[in-house]
């Protein structure tokens, strides 16, 4: 952040909540500003790709700098849309620059916000606004197949997958990094197996997303991530799980997905009878302490455990799904709790009394307990390694709960 304008040139994403409704945020960062000579072509440009994109529009102003031209032209490709627009005035920090924000009307937006980023006044309405605006939420096509997302960094060999999987050249390959724009899906109904397959534009670091076209194209890909069932994260053999893999990882484990991780072009890896072993725990390094991931190494070349990869990504989808009976679950879990209880805080010792598995997409559990306030995060991992060991999970995010009995 600085004064001078212009200074963001990474655009930023991300998800978050308000009153337990998820959304996800895009900023277009400060790329409506351009020279005399592009100044219209940019903003369209913009513009038009946030309003095809977004389901609800927050027009940001300035009440500093007053209405400029700039802010009329982007009320004017608005006011073609038929999205919600909320018009956000920034930096209205006291009641005192209340009347300065009058002028805003001439742009014709009727749901007008005054604001301040800078101590978070008038947030709190506008965040009641923006839920109640979002349409609820989308149901993918083909709702009733399992939905398989195939993630990672440009020009890792998606598309290359998906095409060997299906046998055909469903999507367009070359070794240019991102040829694929749009995430685009595939029903797979082969061997047994029916399913949707999602290929998604490759997702490289903020400050590398330099065009609007891969901008948005990135964001279907998160998008994609939200509305499927399992992510396979698939990486070049050749350039190793680097920081944006691991990224990627942590993005689909966050939107609590399956996740199967695919080590692709292992035909161009020098390899000994120890190479899988190392880069699998090299792997499991990066991913701690969530390790209980299954790696599979493929080539999309040579066809190379391909069908092994999708055995796995279907095996983890059922685990994903698998519900464990309380009484069984009780049985297992509060003999092993008896045994090594929550430590003792300030003289408090905390009594779990039972468990059970909540009914959700993904597996969580909830523990009934005198002080769940005093059981911290290394006793909720020690919880979730002990129902891993007994229950085969692998591949799913598991959450853990401790409620108050």
């Amino acid at each position: 952040m600085d004064a001078a304008s212009g200074v963001t040139r990474d655009r930023h994403y991300g998800k978050t909540d308000w009153n337990g409704k998820e959304f996800t945020l895009i900023d277009t960062g400060g790329y409506v500003i351009g020279g005399d000579d592009t100044f219209e072509a940019v903003i369209d440009q913009q513009v038009e790709v946030a309003i095809d994109e977004a389901d609800a529009i927050l027009f940001i102003v300035d009440v500093e700098v007053g209405v400029s031209v700039m802010d009329q032209e982007v009320a004017r490709l608005l006011h073609r849309s038929d999205k919600p627009v909320l018009l956000v005035i920034n930096k209205v920090d006291n009641a005192l620059r209340v009347p300065d924000t009058v002028e805003f009307f001439a742009l014709g937006i009727e749901k007008t916000f005054h604001v301040s980023a800078i101590n978070g006044s008038g947030t709190g309405e506008l965040l009641d606004t923006i839920i109640n605006v979002l349409p609820k939420t989308k149901k993918p096509e083909s709702l009733d197949l399992p939905r398989f997302a195939v993630v990672g960094r440009p020009n890792a060999g998606k598309s290359s997958f998906i095409n060997a999987l299906l046998g055909k050249e469903r999507n367009i390959v070359t070794d240019q990094a991102g040829t694929t724009r749009d995430s685009i899906n595939t029903i797979y109904n082969q061997y047994g197996f029916e399913f949707v397959l999602v290929d998604t534009a490759g997702i490289r670091k903020k400050s590398k997303v330099k065009e609007n076209i891969e901008f948005y194209s990135v964001i279907r890909a998160l998008r994609s991530i939200e509305h499927s069932d399992v992510c396979l994260v698939l990486f070049d053999a050749t350039r190793s799980f680097d920081s944006q893999v691991k990224n990627i990882f942590w993005l689909a484990a966050r939107n609590h997905k399956g996740i199967v991780i695919l080590v692709n072009k292992w035909d161009l890896v020098e390899k000994d009878n120890q190479a899988t072993k190392l880069f699998t725990e090299a792997i499991q390094d990066e991913i701690a302490p969530f390790v209980d991931v299954p790696i599979v190494f493929i080539s999309s070349l040579t066809k190379q455990r391909v069908f092994k990869a999708i055995e796995t990504v279907v095996d983890v989808y059922m685990k994903r799904s698998k519900r464990i009976p309380t009484r069984e679950l009780n049985d297992f879990m509060l003999p092993i709790i008896q045994k090594t209880p929550p430590p003792a805080i300030k003289g408090k010792y905390v009594k779990i009394k039972y468990c059970l598995q909540l009914h959700s997409d993904h597996p969580q559990f909830a523990f009934f307990c005198n002080l769940p306030q005093y059981v911290k995060e290394p006793y909720k991992r020690f919880l979730e390694n002990k129902i891993r060991e007994n229950y085969d999970f692998t591949g799913a995010t598991i959450d853990i709960f401790i409620r108050k009995k």
